[in-house]
C-alpha cells in the first residue's frame, strides 16, 4: 500500500526510536510486513448486555479478516453499549442518550491514541449508532459504518411479535385484557435471538439514515442480523474503507446538507423514529453543518410517509430486507426527484450510480406503498411550536391518532409516577399526560416513554389519550405523542409552570402545542417558580447534565466548548 495510506500508522511505527511500540505490537499480532500496512481499526460495539449487540464481535472478526485479506492490518477494540429496552422505565434509563457521547468519545479516543489510518465502526442499537457516525466525523479519517441488522420476530399464535409487543402485553394485561399465562408466553418468545428492534424503530430508522447520509455500503441498512448478506456486507465494507484510503474519502468529503436533506427524505418514507430529529441534528453538529428542526418541516412537506411498518403499521422490517431492502425505496423517492442523486457515497460512487441497476420492488408486496397511494402524504415527524414549546418539540403522528387533540393536563414530575398512574387506570379519556423533568438536563438523560406510550395502547387508551413530554420517545412509541419539548422544565421552560386541570391543545395541522393560560397567568406561574436542585452532582449524569444542549439542538455536549 502507499505511504499516503498510511498517514497515522507510520507515526506510531515507523524509525528506530518507535521499537518499543512495534515490540507492543508483536505482542498482539503483528509481523513484520503488518507495520508497513495501513492500520484499520475496527469499533466493536459487542456486549451481552443485549440481544441488539450479542452477535456484532462476529461481525468484528469477518470484517477483521476480511481487512488482512485485502492488504490492511485491523485492529479490533470495543466500545460500551446499554440497552434500551432492558432499562426503559427505569433511572437506569438515564444512562441511554448519555451513552453516545461516551461511546463517541471512547472511539475518538482510541483511534486517536492507536494511530489508525481508517476506521469500520458497527453499531446495533440505538445510540451506539449516531455515535459511532460523531467518532467517524471528529476523526475524519476514511470510515464506514457497518449496521449489525434488524432481529428476525418472534410469534405467538400465528402474530409477529417484537420488545414492543412485550411493553404493550403490559399494558394489556393491566386492563384485565391478557392474563399471566398470555403475558408470560410473549414474554418467552418476542424476542428470539440477536439483532436490534424488529420494527421500524430507532435502530433501523438511525442505520437507514446513516446509509441515506452516504456513510454506509447499499443495503447495509436491510439485513437481517444472522444472515450470509450480513456477513459479505462485513467483508465488502473492509475492502470499502482500503478504497477509499487509497482515494483520500474521508467523511467530511461525503456530508453535506444534501446529503443530510437525503436522509431525512429516507426517514420520512419509512415513517423512523423521532430519535432521527435528535441524532441528525447531533451528527450535523459534530459535522459542522447547518441543520435545524426546521428542515424536517420544509423537507416532510414534499415527503409522504410510504413504509406499512411497525409500530404504526404492520409489518416488521424482517419483511422489507425480504423484498429489497431499502435500495429499491431509494431508487423509487430519487426517481421522483425526492433525493439528490450526486452525493458521494463510501463506495466512492455517487448515490445515483449506487442505485443505477437496482431492481424495484417485486409485484404485489405491501410494505412499501406507491406513491400515488401514500399511507400519509407528508411526514408524520411533526415540528411543533407554540405557547408550551416556543423553542420547538417533536410530535409522531400518522394521521390514524387524528390531527388535532384537546385534553385536561394531568401532570407528573417524573416517567415512575406517571407510568403507575397509567396502570392503575387513573388516567382515562379526554387526558393529556404531561411528563415533565425528563429532558436533557433535567433527567438529566433524556429517557424514553415507551413504557407509559406503551401502557396506554395496551389499555386501549391510543385515541383517547394524549401525552406531552421534555423527554423523548422510542422508536417502538405510538399514539398521540409530543416530545422534546424546548425549553425543558429543568431550565423553567412553559412545560414546568403548568398544573393539573390546565386545558391543553395539539394541533398537528397548526404544528402548535399549547396551553390554554394567558401570557400574564404563565408569567405569574414563573415568578413563583423554583428551579430544583440537580438529582447528580457526580459521576457522568452530572457531567452530563452540565455540558448538554437542548434537544433542539441535537442535545449534544461539545456545541459550546
Amino acid at each position: 500500500m502507499k505511504k499516503k495510506t498510511r498517514t497515522y500508522s507510520s507515526q506510531v511505527v515507523d524509525g528506530v526510536d518507535r521499537a518499543p511500540s512495534r515490540a507492543m505490537l508483536r505482542a498482539v499480532g503483528f509481523k513484520d510486513d503488518d507495520f508497513q500496512k495501513p492500520q484499520i481499526g475496527i469499533a466493536s460495539t459487542w456486549s451481552m448486555v443485549t440481544p441488539c449487540n450479542m452477535h456484532i464481535h462476529d461481525l468484528a472478526k469477518a470484517t477483521e479478516a476480511a481487512t488482512n485479506l485485502a492488504g490492511g492490518k485491523a485492529v479490533i477494540f470495543n466500545t460500551i453499549t446499554i440497552s434500551d429496552g432492558i432499562s426503559m422505565g427505569t433511572e437506569g434509563m438515564k444512562y441511554s442518550l448519555v451513552s453516545r457521547e461516551v461511546i463517541a468519545d471512547s472511539i475518538e479516543t482510541v483511534t486517536g491514541c492507536e494511530g489508525f489510518d481508517g476506521l469500520v465502526t458497527i453499531g446495533g442499537c440505538d445510540k451506539n449508532m449516531p455515535a459511532c457516525v460523531m467518532a467517524m466525523i471528529r476523526l475524519n479519517r476514511p470510515s464506514i459504518f457497518v449496521y449489525g441488522g434488524t432481529i428476525l420476530p418472534g410469534c405467538h399464535n400465528n402474530k409477529d411479535l417484537d420488545v414492543v409487543s412485550v411493553f404493550e402485553a403490559v399494558g394489556a394485561h393491566a386492563n384485565k385484557k391478557i392474563t399471566d399465562a398470555e403475558l408470560y408466553a410473549i414474554e418467552s418468545c418476542a424476542i428470539p435471538g440477536p439483532g436490534s428492534c424488529g420494527g421500524m424503530y430507532t435502530a433501523n430508522t438511525m442505520a437507514c439514515a446513516i446509509e441515506a447520509l452516504g456513510l454506509s455500503l447499499p443495503n447495509s441498512s436491510a439485513q437481517a442480523a444472522i444472515s450470509d448478506a450480513k456477513k459479505i456486507d462485513c467483508a465488502n465494507a473492509a475492502k470499502a474503507v482500503l478504497s477509499l484510503l487509497e482515494n483520500g474519502i474521508a467523511p467530511l468529503n461525503i456530508l453535506t446538507k444534501k446529503s443530510f436533506e437525503n436522509a431525512i427524505t429516507v426517514v420520512t418514507a419509512l415513517g423512523g423514529s423521532t430519535n432521527a430529529v435528535l441524532h441528525l441534528l447531533a451528527i450535523a453538529s459534530t459535522a459542522d453543518i447547518d441543520l435545524s428542526i426546521d428542515d424536517f418541516t420544509r423537507i416532510g412537506a414534499n415527503v409522504p410517509v410510504l413504509a406499512d411498518l411497525k409500530p404504526s403499521g404492520k409489518y416488521t422490517m424482517s419483511k422489507l430486507v425480504e423484498i429489497g431492502g431499502v435500495t429499491p425505496l431509494m431508487k423509487l423517492l430519487l426517481e421522483a426527484g425526492l433525493l439528490h442523486g450526486d452525493c458521494l457515497t463510501v463506495t466512492g460512487k455517487t448515490l445515483e450510480e449506487n442505485l443505477a441497476n437496482v431492481a424495484p420492488y417485486p409485484v404485489g408486496q405491501e410494505v412499501i406503498k406507491p406513491l400515488t397511494d401514500p399511507i400519509k402524504k407528508n411526514s408524520h415527524l411533526v415540528i411543533c411550536y407554540g405557547n408550551l414549546a416556543p423553542g420547538g418539540a417533536v410530535g409522531k403522528i400518522s394521521g390514524k391518532e387524528g390531527l388535532q387533540f384537546t385534553g385536561i393536563a394531568r401532570v407528573y414530575n417524573s416517567e415512575e409516577t406517571a407510568l403507575t398512574q397509567i396502570l392503575d387506570g387513573t388516567i382515562q379519556k379526554g387526558d393529556v399526560i404531561v411528563i415533565r423533568y425528563e429532558g436533557p438536563k433535567g433527567g438529566p438523560g433524556m429517557r424514553e416513554m415507551l413504557s407509559p406510550t406503551s401502557a396506554v395502547m395496551g389499555k386501549g387508551l391510543g385515541k383517547d389519550v394524549a401525552l406531552i413530554t421534555d423527554g423523548r420517545f422510542s422508536g417502538g412509541s405510538h399514539g398521540f405523542v409530543i416530545g422534546h419539548i424546548t425549553p425543558e422544565a429543568y431550565e423553567g421552560g412553559p412545560i414546568a409552570l403548568l398544573k393539573d386541570g390546565d386545558t391543553i391543545t395539539i394541533d398537528a395541522e397548526k404544528r402548535e402545542v399549547n396551553v390554554h393560560l394567558s401570557e400574564s397567568e404563565l408569567a405569574s406561574r414563573k415568578l413563583t417558580w423554583k428551579k430544583p436542585e440537580p438529582l447528580y452532582t457526580r459521576g457522568v449524569l452530572a457531567k452530563y447534565a452540565k455540558l448538554v444542549s437542548s434537544a433542539s439542538e441535537g442535545a449534544v455536549t461539545d456545541k459550546n466548548l
